[in-house]
This record gives structure tokens, C-alpha cells and sequence, in this order.
């Protein structure tokens, strides 16, 4: 478990880092709040994770994807991400956006909203592997949020990145954003076709269950 406080250690003040440097400043209270909203769930999530599945974190910490297209994909997205986390601070500085108040703490809800979700999947599916794979001996999760949609980890992680610009007080970061938002789709795509080849009973889920990411529309 070394490595999962390592990557954390690291991954925050980078996160911290990105958000106050490009801002120029440390009175930026929609980054405070935000981050705020970031470690405090997640903070809760990792003690449950170590203590109730510990297996589903060390999955977690996966980062290697097997497939080509998937390979390509997470490569975009990082660039995109990058840039989502470093506009709003450039935002700030330059006051290219006028969020309002009520829209940020709004954002910031819809955000924990999201991360509630991905939670809700760590708790229903212990498979739940941070890169695309079938494990000897994994089972299809059709039961609690599966039961509505194939994928609603994507549906919080979607959440999550197209609240964070707001939450973060700019507009123009949510074009990065909404690009990784694609990227999850074309994820979503792929994923499937790996699941339909590799893991019984996918098929059968598919034409039980039958949005991917939003009930009643796809």
C-alpha cells in the first residue's frame, strides 16, 4: 500500500501546485473550496478502501492499459487534463471569466455529487480496475447503479470533469474538460468491445441494461 500514499503524496500539491502557480496568487478561494471538496471525500473513500477492499485499491493503482486504442486515449486525456486544471488558474489571473458565486459552490456540489457516484461503484463492483482489463474468475455487475447504466464510474468521473471548471471559477477550462468527456465516450466504446470478446455474460447485460452513460438517452 506504499505506493497508493506515494502516488497521493504526489499527485495533491502537484494538483495544489498546477491551481496557485498559474493564478499567481493564494487568494483564490474557488481553488480552497474545490480542493476542499476533493480531499476530504477522498479521504473517507481511501480508509474504507483499505479497510473493506483493499484488493479494489491495489487495482486501482493500475496505470499500464493493454489495449492499443486505449493506450492512445489516456494519452490525449492527459494533455487535456493538464490544460483543464491549468486555465482556471491563468483565468483567474487574467480575469478572462466572471463566475458567479452561487455557480461555483453550485459546481462544487455536482462535483461531490460525481465523486458519490464513483464511490457507490467501489462499494458494488470489486473489479472496478483503473485500466481496462477481465481478471480470472470476474463476474458481470448488473446490481445496484449497473442496474441503470453499464458504466455510471464514467457517469461521476463525467460529472466531475465538467463541474471542475466551474468549480474552479472559469469558462474556458471546460473545453479541455468536455474534451476528456469525449475521450471517456470513445473509452466507453472500446471497453465494450473488449468486454463483449472477453467477459461471459457481457452480451446478455448489454440487452438487459440498456444506456451506457445516460438513462434514456445513450
Amino acid at each position: 500500500m506504499k505506493i497508493v500514499f506515494l502516488r497521493l503524496f504526489v499527485a495533491f500539491p502537484v494538483l495544489i501546485a498546477i491551481l496557485f502557480l498559474s493564478a499567481g496568487t493564494l487568494a483564490y478561494w474557488e481553488a480552497w473550496v474545490y480542493l476542499a471538496v476533493l480531499i476530504i471525500p477522498m479521504s473517507f473513500v481511501l480508509v474504507y478502501l483499505l479497510n473493506n477492499a483493499p484488493e479494489l485499491l491495489e487495482r486501482r493503482m493500475r496505470l499500464k492499459e493493454k489495449e492499443p486504442a486505449q493506450k492512445l486515449i489516456i494519452a490525449i486525456a492527459f494533455f487535456c487534463f493538464l490544460f483543464a486544471f491549468l486555465l482556471p488558474g491563468f483565468d483567474i489571473r487574467f480575469a478572462w471569466s466572471q463566475v458567479p458565486a452561487v455557480v461555483v459552490i453550485v459546481a462544487d456540489v455536482l462535483v461531490l455529487l460525481g465523486y458519490g457516484i464513483v464511490f457507490l461503484v467501489f462499494r458494488e463492483n470489486p473489479y472496478a480496475s483503473r485500466i481496462i482489463e477481465v481478471e480470472p474468475g470476474q463476474k458481470v455487475i448488473s446490481s445496484g447503479p449497473y442496474a441503470i447504466i453499464r458504466h455510471p464510474m464514467y457517469l461521476g468521473e463525467s460529472l466531475m470533469f465538467i463541474f471542475s471548471p466551474l468549480a474552479l471559477g472559469s469558462y474556458w477550462a471546460m473545453i479541455p474538460a468536455l474534451g476528456i468527456v469525449l475521450l471517456l465516450v470513445a473509452r466507453i466504446r472500446d471497453e465494450e468491445r473488449v468486454m463483449m470478446r472477453n467477459l461471459e455474460g457481457y452480451p446478455e447485460y448489454m440487452q438487459k441494461t440498456l444506456y451506457r452513460l445516460i438513462p434514456g438517452v445513450w
